[in-house]
């Protein structure tokens, strides 16, 4: 027998093998992944710590955030590297933690799903306080100027802990409405669990819309808003959005009518038409495609089908095969965006791919993109190479998360993390004896598990800056969203 073809076959392959990128080929703790992505969660918290409070180089901060109104405004996240309590990111963050585990909790094991509860029930219990009196919304809590100005650990914070509220008849839609999604989704989250909360939580979701839906605008065009909101979570997009947003959550989390007619009435003059191909703080409209769209695929709610019609496009968009593909990739395959802190895009399309695949999945049906038939499988494919990316199957070979596998950023833009803990250094660090170690090459000496960072470049860079925040940052919303696709690949590592 000739063995010359055999030979020539395998020199063949093997210099295929060696020209594959490397970071093609990895493989992934998914289960370890999700631990830390939720554990982030506590290393953002403010006000009082509990005792059983694992990230233990964090101590209690912002104790007395409130009393300039004479109310209690304690707790909630911290949305980033700073020590500012932001409304509008913070009530997002919150509805995508309360959809993970809607959507995926049931595959989490059971402590990865009590600490998410625990991780959403820290917010709610905040934007609870944040719509606790008549005809007032509290949007934000601390100067962001004077924050900014300083490197300052939370627990040393003494810049103006500045409170900014909408008084009605004066217009909150954006972060109301968001606020309103965040209690609703909250409120199914809770339901099996604590249904009492999960009652009180529907209860201020309602009243939360209410004020949304009768005072319509943006809350930064208040002229008492708009120098603490911008131009960090200014309403770029408009208000729109979150009306609709916050009344699909309302008619899931209640299946009252009453919202079901809100979206087939509202739907065009709101702009649910205008395909959208974004989902974040700021853009919803992507993310109420995908959430209407269950009613119509699992209820045969054919009143909403516009809403189908657009996730549908949303989603031929994402794929490279389809004709109307057009979502931006960098050259190792990362969805890409301009604009800084590029993997909250990453996590929020992963998330809605996932979800989208299964409500595909349970009605047996696919999504026509013209020239090509995309099934439940190529949505979760997608989202896949972005999570494989985002934990080290990257040109840099280089975790995005910090603290999972042996290379990660070593020096994230994060006060707290960068700064020693009060439990090594007790002494007060002023706001400008920080920027030493600001500005100090050495690793953060605090390791914030499960972080994960704004990002590398469009080239797939990353320069481990902790100046450079675009990149260095995380966000609780960049990993928010994670925790729902972590669950789901982590359940499904070999998915079909």
């Amino acid at each position: 027998m000739n063995n010359l073809p055999r030979i020539h076959y395998l020199l063949l392959l093997t210099t295929l093998l060696t020209q594959l990128p490397l970071f093609q080929s990895s493989y992934h703790e998914y289960q370890e992944a999700l631990s830390k992505s939720i554990l982030f969660f506590e290393g953002q918290r403010s006000g009082y710590l509990p005792q059983d409070q694992r990230v233990t180089w964090r101590a209690n901060s912002g104790l007395s955030d409130g009393w300039t109104y004479n109310t209690e405004l304690t707790g909630g996240y911290y949305d980033a590297g700073d020590n500012v309590k932001f409304g509008f990111p913070m009530a997002f963050t919150t509805t995508m933690l309360s959809w993970s585990v809607i959507e995926f909790g049931d595959l989490m094991p059971p402590n990865e799903l009590r600490n998410s509860l625990v991780a959403i029930r820290w917010a709610t219990d905040y934007l609870l306080k944040t719509v606790s009196q008549p005809n007032r919304i509290f949007v934000q809590v601390g100067d962001p100027h004077a924050d900014h100005n300083c490197w300052e650990r939370p627990e040393d914070m003494d810049t103006p802990r500045t409170v900014y509220a909408v008084d009605a008849p004066n217009p909150a839609s954006d972060v109301a409405g968001e606020t309103a999604a965040a209690l609703a989704a909250s409120s199914m989250a809770f339901r099996s669990s604590d249904p009492g909360y999960a009652e009180t939580l529907l209860r201020n979701a309602i009243k939360a819309f209410q004020f949304a839906d009768s005072y319509r605008g943006a809350y930064s065009d208040n002229s008492n808003i708009r120098d603490g909101a911008c131009p960090f979570y200014c309403d770029f997009d408009g208000y729109q959005d979150e009306l609709l947003w916050g009344a699909a959550w309302l008619r899931r989390a209640s299946s009252d009518d009453t919202y079901l007619s809100y979206l087939q009435n509202n739907g065009k003059t709101l702009g649910a038409d205008d395909n959208i191909n974004e989902f974040g703080w700021d853009n919803k409209h992507a993310g109420l495609n995908v959430l209407v769209s269950k009613e119509v695929l699992e209820g045969d709610m054919y009143s909403l089908q516009s809403y189908k019609a657009s996730a549908d496009s949303f989603m031929c968009t994402l794929i490279p095969e389809s004709s109307s593909s057009h979502i931006e990739y960098s050259p190792g395959g990362l969805i890409y965006k301009p604009g800084g802190s590029n993997l909250q895009h990453a996590t929020t399309i992963s998330f809605l791919l996932v979800a989208y695949a299964n409500y595909l999945e349970r009605t047996s049906q696919a999504v026509n993109c013209g020239n090509v038939n995309v099934g439940p499988y190529s949505l979760r494919q997608q989202a896949k190479r972005q999570v494989d990316y985002i934990l080290g199957d990257n040109p840099m070979g280089l975790s995005y998360m910090v603290g999972y596998s042996d290379h990660y950023p070593q020096r994230i833009h994060h006060r707290g993390s960068s700064l020693p803990s009060v439990k090594d250094h007790p002494e007060f660090i002023a706001c400008k004896e920080g920027s030493v170690y600001f500005n100090s090459s050495n690793p953060n000496p605090n390791v914030h598990v499960g972080a994960i960072v704004g990002g590398p470049s469009q080239d797939d860079s990353y320069d481990d800056n902790r100046d450079d925040f675009r990149k260095s940052e995380p966000t609780t919303y960049i990993n928010a969203p994670f925790v729902g696709v972590l669950a789901y690949f982590a359940a499904n590592p070999n998915f079909s």
